[in-house]
């Protein structure tokens, strides 16, 4: 077992023994709990906190807290873990890698993530010239042009501030552009110098891309795009930002796509597919084994630009472990022109929700293309959503720019099976089913 990044401050509301080992939690920003802020953006404080580990077997985990537990638990639910109390403290055992929330007392606002990764393996050596590689301690860069055939190491202990010298109004601290590109390790790329939306933290513009394990804050754009790109692999990324418009992971005009055991807690869109006009369609896109933290705009959605077609999406065994948004959880929001079809939202355990389902063909402040697209062929199958009256809503333009083809199988809201007369919706969809 590592331990991880040491040169960001420390936390104050939380300490971490893993085994005989003392773990270094950091404060983040979070987006705000009082809605007039959290809609604006407004926040910049400090409530929550990050810890990281690699974590190669069993483990006991002791977090201590400033004041007496009376209640604490453990995010995603279906982690199964269920933590002890012992007056300030709180224990429990990992047994795998995964990524978890810790709440106390009641206070889902300052809460603990923590991120225990699988072991790190092939190490790159730091003189390698095909690799940059950021070894412990703080770099700072301005706009890094990673090229076809180059590895990016940020290793455990190193912490890369994106910076805006060069005076450039928009740039990514990394653009991934090319062929056969990586960027790995377990440490921390950090937005926080930069302004707001200057500077993506990590870009993607290639083929046979891979990014993997670092963890990213305080991005002041959207956190990781990707465009006009193929067969990518997101693996096992934390993204944490409070900024208005920082997205998680927004796939634009790109195929073979996979995004796999991520953490997200972001401003904006978690993940989301996007397709602009003239550069290609997407499709053949798999997002799976996340935990997601939807702050405000949407968890897992489709849109709202579509000017080109989108097909075979499927979002499953993901964990929604908050809902704070005016969103929607899962969504196909189509404002223009294109195909939407073939998308499945599967296996997923929603914890929270308020606005649960929508599919919705209109027009919108996003809204380029002068004539309205279509939805075609969605599934919803195997999820469970807790929530206050979730809402849920099918909506299509009219009878030539609708939806088609909707199924809804084993649908569980509150714990009851989802009924047809719980569905909003108008003439311009057809072919709805739900069973049981």
């Amino acid at each position: 077992m590592t331990t991880a990044i040491l040169l960001l401050a420390l936390a104050t509301n939380f300490t971490v023994m893993v085994g005989e080992k003392s773990v270094p939690v950091h404060p983040a920003k979070v987006v705000a709990a009082d809605p007039a802020q959290r809609f604006k953006a407004m926040s910049d404080q400090n409530p929550a906190a990050f810890a990281s580990i690699d974590l190669g077997g069993r483990a006991e985990v002791c977090v201590t807290c400033p004041e007496t537990v009376r209640e604490a638990k453990i995010l995603p639910s279906s982690s199964g873990i269920v933590p002890v109390v012992e007056g300030k403290r709180v224990r429990f055992t990992l047994t795998r890698p995964q990524h978890l929330t810790l709440e106390i007392n009641g206070d889902w606002l300052s809460s603990l993530h923590l991120f225990a990764n699988p072991p790190e393996t092939d190490v790159p050596r730091a003189n390698d010239p095909n690799v940059m590689f950021y070894g412990p301690g703080v770099h700072e860069v301005d706009s890094v042009r990673v090229p076809s055939g180059k590895t990016v190491y940020i290793a455990d202990g190193a912490v890369v501030r994106a910076t805006t010298k060069s005076g450039a109004p928009r740039g990514s601290a990394f653009l991934l552009e090319g062929s056969n590109i990586t960027l790995r390790g377990r440490g921390i790329i950090d937005g926080s110098l930069c302004p707001l939306h200057s500077r993506h933290l990590v870009s993607v513009r290639g083929t046979n891309i891979v990014v993997e394990g670092v963890i990213l804050l305080d991005s002041s754009l959207w956190t990781v795009p990707i465009r006009r790109s193929e067969n990518v692999t997101i693996k096992n990324l934390k993204l944490i930002g409070y900024r208005a418009n920082s997205d998680g992971i927004d796939i634009c005009n790109s195929r073979n796509v996979e995004v796999a055991d991520c953490f997200i807690r972001t401003w904006d869109d978690l993940v989301v597919v996007k397709t602009d006009k003239g550069q290609g369609e997407s499709r053949h896109i798999t997002v799976h084994d996340c935990v997601l933290w939807n702050e405000v705009a949407h968890a897992l959605s489709i849109g709202a630009e579509l000017r080109e077609n989108v097909d075979d999406v499927v979002f499953r065994d993901c964990d929604i472990i908050h809902d704070k948004g005016r969103e929607w959880t899962l969504r196909v929001f189509h404002c223009d022109s294109a195909r939407i079809s073939n998308v499945r939202f599967e296996n997923l355990r929603i914890e929270e929700t308020r606005k649960f389902m929508s599919l919705w063909v209109g027009t919108a402040v996003w809204t380029r293309d002068p004539q309205r697209g279509h939805i075609e062929n969605v599934t919803f199958k195997n999820i469970r959503a807790t929530g206050d009256k979730p809402r849920i809503e099918f909506k299509g333009f009219d009878a030539e720019h609708g939806i088609n083809g909707v199924t809804c199988e084993n649908v569980v809201i509150n714990g009851q099976p989802l009924t047809p007369d719980q569905i909003k919706r108008n003439d311009f969809v057809r072919d709805l089913r739900v069973t049981p």
